[in-house]
């Protein structure tokens, strides 16, 4: 009896902390709770029920709404049993009462469950529903097919900003449709955007409740958040959503947003700003932080108060303790990211998780993924950097691997890793001495011990030098750096402003760089007004030219998530960085396309000048990118970082822990010189870097190599190259199985050929060393294959080949000879020519050849 009066007692403590009252109160009104009719509650202070004799051992509650209608059921169990042992009883009580009574909690004290029997399970709860939140719910009616089925287009969020908007006379004409879209902002979804829409219907069709977006920076998860709020607002799935940010900063940016996506038809509030406003919202903007300090959460919500909980840059906004508010709520979850899961493979976490900073990071991915049910690593949708540039959403940037003396040598010691708290500026260097004993230096003195006077003045004039310049304006472009402290920004900002005034007299007044940090008064209104390209005013390099006069920002920690400044032209690293997660963050600051716009009046004439950005500067001082290009182990078990190969060649420092350089005043302050021993610029094809394109594929392939040791028929299938067998094995083995789920579609996805790989391919990348065949490789082949069997004259073979390898590689065009289609052509001089010089019996040739011996299906891009 003791454990189910201890239950009881936990009960009536959250009834009443939610609000309820088991006892009439002259103040608040009457009771609007109740329990059977043999259990009498005594006013006494702690109400002891140890005494009181019950029905099997339970006590029900029956919980009324303000005109003392029954509105929910209350099953109580012992603190030694599962709340859900009473589901069954629970819904037979509440069914006999009638229609009104919607919702059932269930209880043992400790662990509880509410259920709206009318749609899905009972959900985990931490704390009881209030009455206010329960009439709420009660006209809320979902229905799944409804959206399920809704058809969303690519104008989803413009029929919402303009409903009229394709009615509209300007509509007719390109340069009507681009004022227009100018004018008023409108915003239409672009295709990977409705495949993520959809991706989320198909999940919802498939009884899912929590989805997964994992999509690189700049690719507009905010407006896809909007379009997938509409489609749960629109079509009744949600009353009320919440939008969780992981900066203060980026709240009213999203509420910025949000209205500028979804009004008039919903309203956005950021919480802090409408405390007691927030319920006459659909969306409410919010950070953890602001409503977790004394657990005030449990006061401010119930947790059927969102139907719809999104949570931006979900593996910081919810890590750590903010998970648990983030599962306070019951609602459909949505979690957006930009890191793959995947960079973070294998780790020994017995050996590291108290050395290296990076298993603390792989907990993290590893736990995101699970919190929104995808634990294979698949997330509901992906689309990551290398897509978003083969589509020309995105842009790659230019590495420039520029090092000093001495920043070289402190790269080529053993175990300097950098830890920092996400929510400060300051971080720790962590390094190791004779003993193995770790060393550990805090930022400032980090910066203070190993960066001279004359390093950072290095720094500043290799970036000066080769920044990517405006290409309107011609000065240098909007820029961020990254620096190591807060004091370290403040000597870049410094010296940058000298040599922006020694270089470009009267152009800028010491608002070159400005510091944005968080011990800089208005330092969130800075890189608000930097993106607005109005931070101190406008450029003076070119009259009625919008861009900002402040042209570098010089930060630590903030403008790394979420910031988005389109028109960025430089990014660059003072700091090393260990962690794949930041650099990805970092790096996609700058991944944005952007149109640079000049309009030059003349009389009535106005003339428009236009440049495309194709691509930015990633300046890189610690030679970030080639750790995370050639050295960031991410399929085996992860050291701390060890000695490394310089870009030069040959091994670039000595054994055992840093020493700092001589010449240390008393201080510790170094102030010798330093020179440039290291520039190097790299430009990244459209594979993109290593880091933006690990997915699981080297995963399997260990499997392969487990299988090939562990499979004596495998392995002779390999070696004799009977692909049939070893395919026959791999699939029967390693395909379809829980966790990892391996099949050919995700494979494809995941290794990124340029044409429809099978699974011999991989077994000969595996265990012969072979290189995937680009689609030219194999239309080289077959083109080779068809000159052994016909006989091509010489004045004709450029023109064949030409058709032949276009034919068989590129499916549209296919398509259109087959079907006769070649007037399409007639825009390309050169390729109509080549068509119309053939002539039908030679195409006739090629098209009959292919048709019979060529294997189509090799070049379909996957």
């Amino acid at each position: 009896m003791a454990k189910e009066a201890q239950a009881r007692i936990k009960i009536n403590d959250l009834l009443t902390t939610s609000g309820w009252r088991l006892l009439d109160d002259p103040v608040k009104g009457k009771a609007n709770v109740s329990l059977e009719s043999n259990v009498k509650i005594e006013n006494n202070p702690g109400n002891n029920f140890e005494n009181v004799e019950t029905r099997d051992g339970f006590v029900d509650y029956l919980l009324y709404d303000a005109n003392n209608y029954p509105i929910c059921v209350l099953e109580a169990k012992s603190e030694d049993k599962h709340p859900l042992d009473g589901k069954e009883q629970a819904r037979d009580y509440a069914n006999s009462l009638g229609s009104n009574v919607r919702y059932i909690i269930l209880s043992n004290g400790n662990q509880h469950f509410l259920w709206d029997i009318k749609f899905g399970n009972p959900k985990n709860i931490d704390t009881f529903p209030t009455l206010e939140s329960l009439i709420s719910s009660k006209d809320f009616v979902p229905d799944k097919n409804r959206l399920v089925n809704t058809q969303v287009g690519n104008d989803y969020i413009a029929l919402t900003q303009n409903p009229d908007y394709n009615i509209d006379p300007r509509w007719n004409t390109e340069e009507g449709k681009k004022e227009m879209i100018e004018r008023e902002g409108l915003r239409f979804l672009r295709p990977y955007q409705l495949n993520a829409v959809i991706a989320v219907q198909k999940a919802v069709e498939a009884d899912k409740d929590r989805f997964l977006m994992e999509m690189a920076t700049g690719t507009g998860k905010t407006l896809l958040s909007a379009a997938i709020i509409k489609l749960f607002l629109k079509t009744k799935n949600a009353r009320r959503v919440l939008f969780l940010v992981d900066r203060i900063e980026l709240e009213n940016q999203a509420k910025k947003n949000f209205d500028a996506y979804l009004k008039p038809d919903f309203t956005t509030v950021v919480y802090k700003e409408a405390r007691d406003e927030w319920k006459k919202a659909e969306i409410v903007v919010t950070t953890i932080q602001s409503i977790s300090s004394n657990n005030k959460y449990l006061k401010i919500f119930s947790p059927n108060d969102f139907d719809l909980i999104i949570s931006d840059e979900a593996h910081r906004s919810i890590s750590g303790n903010s998970r648990v508010i983030f599962e306070y709520f019951i609602g459909y979850k949505l979690g957006l990211t930009a890191t793959p899961k995947d960079y973070l493979k294998k780790v020994d976490q017995e050996d590291l998780a108290e050395q290296d900073p990076r298993e603390l990071e792989r907990r993290i991915l590893l736990s995101t993924y699970k919190t929104f049910g995808c634990e294979s690593g698949e997330p509901t949708f992906r689309y990551s950097l290398v897509d978003g540039v083969r589509d020309g959403f995105l842009v790659n940037p230019k590495t420039i691997d520029c090092r000093t003396e001495i920043t070289t040598q402190l790269l080529s010691e053993e175990g300097f890793v950098m830890t920092q708290d996400p929510d400060s500026e300051e971080g720790e260097y962590v390094s190791t001495d004779e003993q193995g004993n770790q060393v550990v230096y805090k930022a400032k003195d980090f910066e203070k011990k190993f960066f001279s006077e004359e390093t950072n003045r290095k720094f500043v004039e290799a970036f000066i030098q080769n920044a990517q310049k405006d290409p309107i304006s011609g000065e240098i472009g909007k820029s961020i750096i990254f620096c190591v402290s807060q004091r370290h920004a403040s000597k870049i900002t410094n010296l940058l402003n000298e040599y922006a005034m020694a270089m470009y007299p009267g152009k800028y007044e010491s608002d070159f760089a400005l510091q944005i940090t968080s011990n800089v008064q208005n330092s969130q209104l800075f890189s608000t007004q930097f993106a607005n390209n109005n931070l101190r005013g406008s450029t003076k390099f070119l009259d009625g030219y919008k861009s900002s006069k402040t042209r570098v920002c010089v930060t630590v920690g903030m403008m790394t998530t979420g910031y988005d400044c389109q028109d960025l032209l430089n990014v660059a690293l003072l700091r090393p960085i260990f962690s794949p997660t930041d650099f990805v963050q970092i790096k996609g600051r700058g991944t944005r396309r952007y149109k640079f716009i000049y309009s030059q009046r003349e009389g009535v004439t106005v003339n428009e000048i236009v440049k495309d950005k194709e691509y930015f500067k990633l300046f890189d001082f610690f030679a970030n990118c080639e750790y995370f290009e050639k050295e960031y182990p991410y399929d085996e078990i992860l050291p701390l970082p060890k000695q490394r190969e310089g870009t030069t060649g040959g091994t670039t420092g000595g054994e055992g822990p840093f020493e700092p350089p001589v010449g240390q005043d008393p201080e510790g302050i170094y102030g010798g010189t330093d020179v440039i021993t290291v520039f190097n610029e790299i430009e990244i094809d459209e594979n993109g870097m290593r880091i933006d394109r690990e997915l699981y594929s080297s995963k399997f392939e260990e499997k392969l190599k487990e299988v090939y040791t562990d499979v004596p028929e495998f392995k002779e299938a390999v070696d004799t190259n009977d692909y049939e067998t070893a395919q026959y094995v791999v699939t029967s083995q390693l395909f379809d199985k829980p966790e990892e789920y391996y099949n050919m579609d995700r494979l494809r996805e995941s290794y990124k050929s340029d044409r429809r790989i099978f699974l011999a391919d991989i077994l000969e990348k595996v265990f012969k060393g072979k290189a995937f065949k680009t689609k030219n490789d194999l239309a080289e082949e077959d083109f080779q294959n068809y000159l052994v069997l016909n006989n091509v004259p010489a004045e004709d073979f450029y023109d064949v080949k030409e058709f032949f390898k276009l034919y068989v590689a590129d499916e549209t065009f296919r398509r259109d000879i087959n079907a006769n289609e070649i007037t399409r052509y007639a825009n390309d001089p050169i390729l109509f020519n080549v068509i119309n010089k053939l002539g039908k019996e030679n195409i006739q040739y090629v098209t009959e050849y292919v048709k019979d011996n060529v294997q189509i299906n090799k070049y379909y891009n996957n």
